[in-house]
């Protein structure tokens, strides 16, 4: 008896999750389980990370420094962009994307595609806001448990993205 009871207090759970994802998705294809897998990916991330440092014996340091968090900003925006962006990077996104156009200097615009993971996977890989959290998190990793040549990999971004501004202007002087 207790099993029946299990089994429908189940489905009744599963059907109010279900018409609650539908209620938010406004007839929209919105992967809100894919999108908790994901968020499912990166706490397991995070919890390995923590091991990793565990099993290091590195202590976290009381605060970071201010010019590492700026230099990590800087290229976490420039690897960010160049990830869900950057022509050249558009094989690893076609899995997920429709190519449609240019949307700006260098940039790619791509349609996200597919149902699920993969429409949920193309959110991720088409939106540098959303690939920020990610690359921050290993930039700040990497200044815990190897700060030298993640200031360098970090200093190649973040000189990228100088650059960058530095070409904007250029362009936006020859056209006055």
């Amino acid at each position: 008896m207790g099993t029946v009871t299990s089994v429908g207090s189940k489905n009744r759970a599963a059907g109010m999750l279900m018409s609650e994802a539908e209620a938010y998705a406004n007839r929209e294809e919105r992967p809100l389980g894919s999108f908790l897998i994901i968020m499912g990916v990166y706490g397991a991330m995070i919890t390995g990370m923590a091991g990793v440092l565990g099993i290091t014996r590195h202590s976290l340091p009381e605060r970071l420094a201010w010019p590492d968090l700026a230099l990590i900003a800087v290229a976490t925006h420039k690897l960010s962009r160049q990830l869900a962006k950057d022509p050249v990077t558009s094989p690893l996104r076609a899995a997920f994307t429709r190519y449609k156009g240019t949307s700006g200097e260098a940039e790619v615009a791509e349609e996200v595609r597919g149902r699920g993971m993969r429409k949920a996977l193309g959110e991720l890989v088409t939106c540098p806001f959303c690939l920020d959290q990610w690359v921050a998190t290993v930039g700040v990793f990497g200044l815990l448990v190897a700060p030298r040549p993640t200031r360098t990999i970090a200093s190649v971004f973040a000189v990228l993205a100088g650059a960058d501004v530095l070409q904007f202007a250029y362009a936006k002087l020859q056209a006055d």
